[in-house]
């Protein structure tokens, strides 16, 4: 009999599902009986398996949670609960004690969670900081299992007395990316930088950095992609070196595999990355990666194998680092020429995932 898992997050679904999703739930549902508790994309309440609410601003999502989740343990009766970050196995422990229930709880880890009020959205955030730390650490030390993705999350979780039951990166759709043999490196100079604009991205910084380099090598471009609440940084950068700029609030899939493609290299200047999951698009892309030296990214970025790394935080040696790449075709040559076999180990498929979260709701059984 398969055991029974609800799966808990604040990921946006659309249904019905595109392919790629598709693929992942269909492997899950075919090693477990689940069921999923998530935010509507498209203000749809879900099906038989999704049970989707609207979405709502952080704190009012995670103070709703516990209610949810409740009421789902109630109808479902899951063996084992999997919460997609600690803060959701905050609401899961509130909602196990209202439903009466033994289920188990299984938490992912795939980053600093303490980065969710330091580096994102409102300055305000702060103000939650250390009320949100403790319960979030104190959510990995009760959980029945812990899962990692890196080597990095796996020594936050181990900063806190915790063995992760099982490290291994999620499934995510780099069909794109992988399906097709990597181009040759563009004739121009060409960056980008694709991410949400957050503070955790150091949105800033790639912006102060380009500012030294676009004088320096005025034949290149930064390619920036993504949205969120730095715009005003990326529009002042924009309306200052417009010739060396384009800026794109969202690309497809495939439209991303273009642009890394178009490009000499990635640039990554975050200061904290459980992984870094759009390195790995670019090293299968065979392009160099420019980044931070901190959080999970050299876990993926090998220092002058694959990329180049930097202090985080240091402007003027990302400048550098950016510089050297974009100028120097023998150096970007020969880190591309190693970046898509290093990123093979990264690369999950939906069955593989699965069987592994399987190993996971069994640790947390046992």
């Amino acid at each position: 009999m398969k055991r029974r898992a609800l799966f808990v997050g604040r990921t946006r679904y659309r249904l019905p599902l595109p392919p790629a999703l598709m693929r992942k739930w269909d492997a899950l549902g075919d090693v477990l009986e689940l069921r999923v508790v998530a935010t509507s994309a498209d203000g749809s309440r879900g099906d038989g398996t999704f049970r989707l609410v609207r979405p709502l601003p952080g704190a009012l999502f995670y103070a709703a949670l516990p209610v949810l989740v409740a009421r789902e343990l109630r109808r479902f009766r899951p063996d084992v609960v999997l919460a997609e970050s600690p803060y959701e196995a905050v609401a899961v422990l509130l909602a196990r004690r209202v439903a009466l229930t033994p289920a188990r709880l299984a938490v992912d880890v795939h980053g600093d969670w303490r980065t969710a009020t330091r580096l994102y959205g409102s300055p305000r955030r702060r103000l939650l900081s250390p009320f949100a730390d403790r319960l979030a650490a104190a959510a990995i030390r009760r959980a029945d299992a812990v899962r990692t993705i890196s080597g990095h999350t796996t020594a936050l979780v181990r900063k806190l007395g915790r063995e992760p039951a099982a490290t291994f990166v999620g499934y995510s759709d780099l069909e794109h990316f992988a399906r097709t043999p990597p181009v040759a490196l563009p004739e121009r100079p060409r960056a980008i930088f694709i991410g949400v604009l957050e503070r955790y991205k150091n949105v800033e910084g790639l912006a102060a950095a380009w500012r030294r380099v676009a004088p320096r090598v005025p034949e290149a471009t930064l390619h920036i992609v993504g949205r969120g609440t730095q715009r005003a940084v990326i529009e002042a950068l924009v309306r200052d070196l417009p010739a060396q700029t384009e800026w794109d609030e969202w690309l497809e899939p495939e439209e991303v595999g273009e642009a890394l493609d178009a490009s000499t290299a990635l640039v990554l200047p975050s200061p904290l990355e459980g992984l870094g999951r759009v390195a790995v698009e670019a090293l299968l892309r065979a392009r160099p990666v420019v980044a931070s030296r901190s959080g999970g990214i050299p876990d993926v970025v090998r220092d002058d194998e694959n990329g180049l790394l930097v202090e985080p935080g240091d402007t003027a040696a990302l400048a550098e680092a950016l510089e050297r790449v974009l100028t120097d075709r023998s150096l970007a040559q020969r880190l591309a020429a190693s970046a898509r076999a290093s990123a093979e180990p990264w690369v999950t498929d939906p069955r593989e995932f699965a069987a592994k979260t399987l190993e996971v709701v069994e640790a947390a059984l046992s």
